[in-house]
Parts: structure tokens; sequence; C-alpha cells
């Protein structure tokens, strides 16, 4: 729907104008349509930009009367806010009187059709009154805008320019939820005389490490520049680069960090040292003389964060929310969701990892000798830390509810509406072809969470994120005396001290963990207790078995199969089976597969698969039979005596 400050661009269709065009058709068109933008419109939320302090107007291009022109400068302002170039209130507070000056500054100029060929005839003559902080803003504005259409219509390859755009760069290290966001990174702001240097640099990074990771490095390596050259340091300052420079600098970022996170300062330092050590190895010309590690020393790297101070950020979901969340998880919409919340629960991995897997790929079915037989592992690309491959093991309810995902998914995919394969994918409308939104997920969660009145411990209704869940089960598995090691393995973590941070224990585990000492059964009594006598009928005598038997351990018992005779039972259970043989020992193991066949019935049951409810009735009945078979015999075996010699 065309609203306020509406217009109708009618502009010659070259490529890049109509990619352009296709770009602000994004969120039902409202940004192409729109002359007056706002932050309290559906679109602005839908867009999924950055919150604005103030509801109200974001830009007003009323005054450009250049389609054209007005094209490109709606392109770029929209660029910066979903690139996080510049923030909602920059923009308001700050540009929103400079973009009405340009749109009178383009009325004026004449016919021409783009920014990159208006050079300074916008930006010359100023009025006598505009103060010189306006008039510097202007200016710089303008510039900006020039530098990156001159850019944007380049014809290069895509690394070649000065703004990259992700999604034009083969091999990109790009989570499936950040393609939503059309990311870009902008090299404009570095110095003539080392961009391509630092080009060159980035082009080797944003292959092996996350598209993230390489913006924060460039951001750093900006700062560098951007404090050498504030400093009265000129081009050529880098080669010749020294150690008092070195401390100059060390003392910079003390100041300008000073009252921010710890661990930001460290960066600014070591992010450095790690790009200068590659550049002097890698022989670059702009590179400095003087051997790094007498440039940057281990003890100027500042301290980062302390675990102590971190963990109290860590957002652990209290016990009774999750317990109450868990229980309800079946009242999440739409339904489509609950699938993407069991994962998250089972695995703790971060929400962009698991909307980022692929039907194709994500279930793999590993052999496993303890168990003797295959068990299923999740397997998926961890963008953030460059895994990728992480392979997990989840549980069987859990397996069989991602194959059955995974099927539904191949049979409505194609090379149309799911390119990529995704697991979660949206089918249709603007966003056909992505996962489903991470956004998305966490409002559909918070509503259930409002539908029941699930509270936190203040009393308040309990707010949710989704990177609690993974908080959570990191939590999970320390309390349940889990290795660190295992923990970072599991959680895909690139070192032990992030996983360091989740390795809370609380009180009541410390108290279960001790009480489980007391049944070790340590001193076991060398004679069994007046009046008690073992029943033979009740006992397996493993040291009597006839020889040619396997007696091979399987689930609820054993095997005592003729180890010449092949298993007529390998894709059915053992329970019925004439070889088979169960015992009271085994008696903890039914009760455990009942507890996980009705998981797996509830799930059945949310997902609506009524086949897959219907064949988990008939196991758990079975599982029920045998296990009242056991308590009144105390052993099942069909062979009977003929197992011995």
């Amino acid at each position: 729907m065309i609203t306020e400050g509406s217009s109708a661009l009618k502009l010659p269709h070259n490529p890049r104008q109509v990619e352009m065009e296709e770009y602000l058709c994004a969120e039902g068109g409202y940004w192409l349509e729109n002359d007056i933008w706002r932050t309290d419109s559906e679109a602005y939320r839908a867009g999924g930009l950055r919150e604005s302090r103030r509801d109200g107007v974001l830009a007003d291009f009323t005054g450009c009367r250049n389609d054209s022109m007005k094209l490109e400068l709606k392109y770029y302002i929209l660029c910066s806010l979903k690139n996080q170039w510049k923030s909602p209130a920059y923009i308001q507070d700050v540009l929103m009187s400079v973009i009405r000056l340009v749109g009178q500054g383009i009325a004026s100029t004449g016919t021409y059709s783009s920014f990159k060929e208006t050079g300074q005839s916008i930006t010359g003559e100023l009025p006598k009154d505009m103060e010189p902080t306006v008039a510097a803003l202007y200016r710089g504005f303008l510039k900006g805008i020039q530098a990156f259409f001159a850019d944007y219509y380049d014809g290069r390859e895509e690394t070649q320019k000065d703004v990259w755009q992700a999604l034009k760069i083969p091999g990109v290290k790009l989570s499936a939820a950040m393609k939503r966001q059309h990311p870009g990174m902008n090299f404009v702001e570095i110095p003539g005389a080392y961009r391509e240097s630092v080009k060159r640099f980035m082009r080797r990074l944003v292959v092996r490490r996350s598209w993230s990771y390489c913006k924060e490095v460039l951001m750093y390596i900006r700062y560098f520049f951007e404090a050498f050259y504030a400093n009265g340091y000129a081009d050529g300052f880098l080669e010749k680069l020294g150690r008092q420079d070195v401390e100059n600098y060390l003392c910079w970022v003390a100041e300008d960090y000073d009252k921010k996170n710890a661990t930001y300062r460290s960066k600014a330092v070591s992010f450095i040292r790690s790009w200068l050590d590659y550049i002097q190895i890698a022989e670059y010309p702009q590179a400095p003389k003087q051997s790094i590690e007498r440039l940057i020393f281990d003890d100027d790297v500042p301290k980062r964060e302390r675990a102590g101070d971190t963990l109290e950020k860590v957002r652990y979901i209290p016990a009774p929310v999750i317990r109450q969340m868990d229980a309800c998880m079946d009242q999440i919409e739409p339904a489509e969701m609950r699938p993407v919340y069991a994962l998250l629960r089972e695995t703790g991995w971060r929400g962009t990892d698991v909307l980022n897997l692929r039907y194709d790929n994500c279930l793999q079915y590993i052999w496993n000798a303890r168990e003797d037989r295959s068990v299923p592992y999740l397997c998926g690309e961890i963008t953030k830390v460059g895994i990728p491959q992480l392979k997990d093991p989840i549980r069987d309810e859990v397996a069989e509810m991602v194959r059955l995902l995974a099927d539904e998914a191949a049979a409505k995919s194609n090379k149309e509406n799911n390119p990529d394969r995704y697991l979660f994918n949206c089918y249709e409308g603007r966003c056909m072809g992505l996962p489903f939104s991470k956004p998305a997920f966490s409002r559909a969660v918070q509503k259930m969470i409002e539908k029941n009145d699930i509270r936190d411990a203040d009393g308040s209704l309990f707010h949710f994120k989704a990177h609690g869940l993974r908080h959570t089960r990191a939590m999970e598995y320390a309390e349940q005396g889990m290795p660190i090691g295992i923990i970072q393995r599991l959680l895909g973590h690139c070192s032990l001290q992030m996983s360091m941070h989740y390795a809370k224990v609380t009180e009541d585990t410390l108290y279960q963990k001790w009480k489980n000492t007391e049944r070790l059964d340590l001193f076991k009594p060398s004679v069994l207790p007046p009046g008690r006598t073992a029943e033979q009928g009740d006992m397996v005598h493993y040291e009597k078995v006839r020889p040619g038997l396997d007696v091979v351990r399987v689930p609820f018992g054993v095997c005592f199969k003729p180890s010449k005779a092949g298993c007529r039972r390998q894709t059915e259970q053992c329970l019925e089976c004439p070889s088979f043989c169960s015992t009271s020992e085994n008696m903890d193991e039914y009760t455990a597969e009942i507890e996980k066949v009705n998981s797996m019935i509830r799930i059945g049951q949310t997902l609506g698969r009524e086949e897959w409810v219907k064949k988990n009735l008939e196991y758990l009945d079975r599982l029920i039979r045998m296990q009242k078979k056991l308590e009144e015999k105390g052993i099942l075996h069909k062979s009977g005596s003929m197992r011995e010699a």
C-alpha cells in the first residue's frame, strides 16, 4: 500500500537499477513506494532493522525530484541500515537534514542520472548561513555516497571492489540466517595507500572464517589506520612502524576503549598483531620492515574480560521456567517452529546453526562398538567458528523426527523454492529459499510463554532469548559431570575458555553427585544374609555356556544364537527371538526405554505423525509386557538349559 509521501518511479531499466528496485521492494515494496520512511511502520519491523530510540520519521526523500538519483539515495540509506553501517538513531538525529539538502542539491544539478557522475557539482556552493558542522556532514555524506556508487557500478569482480556484497563472493562463510541481511563489507574508509593490501588480506580471510568475524577484524584494522592518521601520521608509516609507534597506539587504545569491555581493548591489539604478522610472513610490500616480535610483545595485549564477569552475563533459563517451556512445547505456533525448539534443547547449538541445517546431510548414523549398533548424529556447518561439519549424537526419537522432516523437505523442495536444501525452509513469499527467521522463532516461543503465563523468579513474565537455550544446555552438560573438553566439542566452541563460561554447577547437583557415592556398593558382603538363597533359575551361568554360542550382549539382555548361524532378526527387535535372554539385571533398561518411547509418542502427536505414533504404541505395549513377565519370573529365555553344556 502506498502511504504518505509516496511516489511512482518511472526509470530506464538497466540491470543495476533493476537490482536496486528489487532490493527496495522488500517488505512489500514499502521502501520503493514511499518517500517518507517511518520507524513505527510494519515494514521497518518486518525488515529486522535495529530498534530505534524513538518512533517517527526515519528519512524524508520528498525534496528529491530526480527519479534515478532518488532511487540511488534510497538504496544507499536502506543498505546502510540493513548492513548496520549507520544506526537508525544516527540517520534520524544527524542525517535527516542532510538528506533533505541532498534532495535540494539534486534538484539543481540538471540532467545527471547518477551520483557517480556529479563530482563536485552538488558539494560546491552551500548557503553562507549554514553551520560549519552541518556543512561538514553534508560534504562527508556526499563524498561517501559518490564513492559507494562509483564502486557499485564497477564491473570488476566483487573482491576487487571497495564495497563487497557477501552474497556475490563464492566460498564465503555465511550463515543461512545472515543471508536475510544482505551483508556487505566497506573498504572506502581504509586509506588509499593501503586499501588494496587490506583487501588482499580479507580475500583470504572471508573463505576461512565467518563473515561476522571478518567484519570485526576489518573494523579494528580501520580503527588502527584512523588512530594513526588522526595523530599526524601519513602514507608510508606502516612500513616504517617502530616500537615507539606501537606504544603510542597502545595509549590511544587505552584512552578510546577506557569505558568499554576489556575484550574490545584486547581485540584492538591482538587482531592487529595477527594481521601485521600475516602480511609480514606473506611479504606484502606494505608490511612493517621490523619483526612483529620486536614491535608488539605478548604483554602488550590487554587481558580480556574475567571469566567471572562473563559468567554473570550467561543467560541461563531458570529450572522451573525451562521445565514449563518443555512441557508446553506442543503449543508453539506455528507448528513448524516446534522441531526447531526440540533441536535447540537436544543439542545446545546456536539458533543460526540449527536453521542452517540441510536436509540432504543433516543426519548420519555411525557405528558404535559399545552399543553394537549405528547411533544417530546431527550434522551441520558451524559458520561462526569455521567448523565445516560438526557431528553431535542425538537420541533415537529426535533422529526419527529429523528424518521425517528431511523426507518432507526433500519432497517439497526444488531448485526454485529451496536451492540450498535447507531443512527449515520458506517455500513461498518474499523469503522463499531462505530458512526460518531466528527472530520469528523467538516471537513464537514468547507467545507460548505469554499464553501459559510462565513467569521468572521475580514474578514478571519470562523474556525468552533463543541463545538462552544454548547456555542452559551447556549448564546441564556440566551439572551431569561431563568433561569440559567434551562440552567444547558438543557445543562447537573454538576454545576451552569459552566452554568454561558455562561450567556452572548448582548446589542441588553437587549434593546429588555426593549422594550417588553412597550407592557405589563398595562394601559387598562375602556371603548372602541369613535366610537368603540364590535361586538357580534366576541366574545366567556364563561360564557354562555351550561352545559354539555367541553370547553377544544386546539391548535388554544377551543373545545366545549359534556363532555360525546368521541373525534372522537383524531388522526386528530381539524381544521375541528364541536366542534372546533377559534377566532382572536388565530391568533398568526396560524402564529407560519405556520413557524414551513415551517421549517419541508425544513428539509424534505434536507433529501429527499418526503412523509413527501407531508403531511406537505397538513397541511400547511389547516392552511393558516383557517388563511384567520379568517382574514375575526374574528371567526370560526360550532356549532354556539348551544354552548350557
